[in-house]
């Protein structure tokens, strides 16, 4: 491309993308400092707790005289999420792929990693082996190559057994841990520019809707087709990908249990505790994001499915149709040279139109005043009576994750139902959400089945719930309880 069309594509990036403009707004610093903050722990932050902990950060800056600005917290939140800096759905906010890329780029700006060191060489060199093994459809050749590779693994293998242990040296090692860490955190940009896709989806599926006088089989059948086309993207195939992935319980457990043997040994040195942090929670992190995917698709899906069932669509095309028409008897009395300004004994109902507020609402006053004549007096007592000491019976949720994950130890993976014939809920359908709780908490994705649980209430009364299926495994837990947001 010459030098006219990547001006002229930087140009369009630099006057759309929102990456770009959250890279040159004048305050940039600090809203990267306080986004890279806010979600270091969670990808997901209630709007409340954000607008609370960036008052204090601004209260803070103003006494410092380092950022002077009356702009209330909640007014920074919600421009942010304007410009598509900041995603705010059910009141919990949120990073955007913008953020992600802005963000990324700020953090990449002091890892100053060699791309000429043996350890990238390898890994390049793996990856174009593996992948011309793969593309090659010559038989012959794919052999040869697969033999190749398997001759190399067994004077590996030859090595070891005559005792010689070739170790990575010290600079390997921290660029190898730095590119595992450096890959999984680009997944996480993945899952937001699926979500912004999903968004632009439902958008370009509500203008077709209202410019095109389409029926509700040929509306679905686009839809179908969007959806097809969503699953070709990058974002979309590494959405697909990691949900296959997720899928292999033995995969999974796998890399969780060696994510947890590199961080255990002296390589982890390499990283931030932060990066550390991250590569422990990738797996719980990872399910959980895509949850959220799920979740936003199911909401379009059902958000388009009450647009056309409630008729919006038909009543925005009858009003397009009827101004259509208006514009078209407007041209026409043009055409015929007819006087505009001809009084006609025509009389359409206008005037002044009436705006009033709350405020402007009395409240009526009572006719009498509220008797409290037969009002008895009673002394506060310090002996609880047995109806207060039946109300704080309650199951603790504690309590139930350490039996939940006591009985997965024990027999292993297994769903909420499983878990329940070894422990009977005695406690109705209270102990039951309780259940349910601990399964959400830890992030577990839920089947496409539903599983039916015999249950008994506090009276003995038997009990029968359908629920979603989880399937629970112990490697999902956090060595801490306390981490769970229960």
């Amino acid at each position: 491309m010459n030098f006219q069309g990547l001006q002229a594509k930087y140009n369009r990036h630099f006057r759309d993308s929102a990456a770009w403009k959250l890279l040159r707004a004048d305050n940039a610093p600090y809203i990267l400092a306080f986004l890279s903050g806010l979600f270091s722990e969670n990808s997901e932050v209630p709007f409340s707790q954000a607008r609370i902990l960036l008052d204090d950060e601004l209260i803070r800056f103003r006494e410092l005289d380092i950022w002077k600005t009356e702009t209330s917290a909640g007014t920074y939140l919600n421009k942010w999420i304007k410009e598509g800096w900041l995603r705010e759905m059910d009141d919990v906010l949120t990073k955007t792929d913008a953020s992600e890329i802005a963000i990324r780029f700020a953090q990449g700006l002091d890892e100053h990693n060699s791309g000429t060191t043996a350890s990238h060489l390898k890994i390049v060199q793996d990856a174009v082996r593996d992948f011309s093994v793969e593309i090659n459809s010559n038989i012959n050749e794919r052999i040869a190559l697969l033999k190749s590779k398997q001759s190399e693994i067994q004077r590996e293998i030859d090595a070891l057994h005559a005792g010689v242990v070739t170790e990575l040296t010290e600079s390997e090692q921290r660029e190898r841990v730095r590119e595992i860490y450096h890959l999984a955190s680009i997944l996480t940009g993945d899952f937001r520019l699926v979500e912004d896709e999903l968004r632009q989806l439902d958008q370009n599926i509500r203008i077709q809707i209202i410019e095109e006088d389409a029926t509700k089989g040929n509306i679905l059948l686009s839809v179908l087709e969007k959806e097809n086309l969503l699953s070709e993207t990058d974002a979309g195939g590494a959405f697909e990908s990691f949900f296959y992935l997720l899928c292999d319980q033995h995969r999974t457990t796998e890399l969780r249990e060696q994510l947890r043997s590199i961080l255990s040994h002296p390589v982890a040195k390499h990283l931030t505790f932060h990066q550390q942090q991250f590569l422990s929670r990738l797996m719980r992190e990872l399910s959980r994001e895509s949850e959220r995917v799920f979740q936003i698709r199911r909401r379009t899906e059902e958000s388009l499915r009450a647009y056309l069932e409630s008729g919006y669509a038909q009543e925005n095309r009858a009003v397009e149709r009827l101004l259509n028409r208006l514009e078209k008897l407007a041209v026409e009395l043009k055409n015929a040279d007819c006087n505009l300004q001809t009084e006609t004994t025509l009389f359409l109902p206008t005037g002044a139109a009436t705006i009033s507020s709350p405020d402007s609402m009395l409240l009526m006053l009572p006719d009498e005043k509220l008797n409290t004549s037969d009002v008895e007096e009673n002394l506060n007592t310090k002996i609880p009576s047995t109806q207060m000491l039946d109300c704080l019976d309650a199951v603790q949720i504690r309590l139930i994750a350490e039996k939940v994950l006591s009985t997965l130890k024990k027999h292993g993976p297994m769903t909420i139902a499983s878990i329940v014939r070894h422990n009977p809920i005695n406690a109705g359908l209270e102990e039951l959400v309780a259940y349910l709780r601990v399964a959400k908490s830890m992030g577990v994705v839920s089947l496409e089945e539903i599983e039916s649980v015999e249950i008994k209430d506090k009276r003995g009364m038997q009990l029968r719930a359908s629920i979603p299926t989880f399937l629970l495994s112990a490697d999902l837990f956090p060595d801490n309880l306390n981490e769970l947001a229960l």
